[in-house]
């Protein structure tokens, strides 16, 4: 266990407190730790990279811990009402044609690595800031846009959308080129 992990272990911890805090109303604590979720992901990378700490076991956690704060954060909100459900479940679909096609390339027994596309990085800072701007306009409604939000939730569902195509064209790819 190094430090990275433990960052990484302390931000799955917080996602269970994250949905705690959204189910009994309080949007600012909630946005507290949904902060701190988010520099404990660029802190542990950061520290993985500049320590020589990087881990087989850091590369497994650290886009679970994401994908569970990401996939959490949305389906709480919108069982809340708060954030469009056709939104969560385009995310949510996303997710899971990745892991669908990981476990096809996996029984296929085809080697290889997953990287993450520019549209896909791009994808989840959308994800995150959709997150991390309605948490804001629930706390400070009168700071809220909700034409701005609402455009915000067209555009993180675009870009899920096409990051969602990219990775199934690459998929086909590799099992083309296998």
């Amino acid at each position: 266990m190094n430090i990275p992990n433990t960052l990484t272990l302390i931000r799955i911890i917080l996602v269970p407190v994250f949905v705690i805090l959204l189910m009994h109303g309080s949007f600012s604590y909630a946005l507290v730790v949904f902060i701190i979720a988010g520099v404990t992901d660029g802190l542990d990378g950061f520290l993985a990279r500049i320590l020589k700490q990087q881990t087989i076991l850091g590369s497994y956690l650290d886009p679970l811990a994401d994908k569970a704060l990401i996939v959490t954060a949305f389906v709480a909100l919108s069982i809340l009402n708060i954030i469009p459900g056709w939104l969560t479940v385009i995310i949510i679909s996303r997710d899971c044609i990745i892991l669908f096609g990981v476990s096809v390339l996996s029984l296929m027994s085809v080697s290889f690595e997953i990287r993450p596309a520019y549209v896909s990085k791009a994808t989840t800072f959308l994800q995150l800031l959709t997150v991390f701007l309605v948490l804001v306009s629930m706390w400070l409604p009168e700071y809220g846009n909700h034409m701005m939000i609402v455009t915000l939730f067209w555009i993180t569902a675009f870009f899920t959308v096409v990051s969602g195509f990219n990775y199934i064209f690459r998929g086909i790819k590799i099992i083309n080129s296998s």
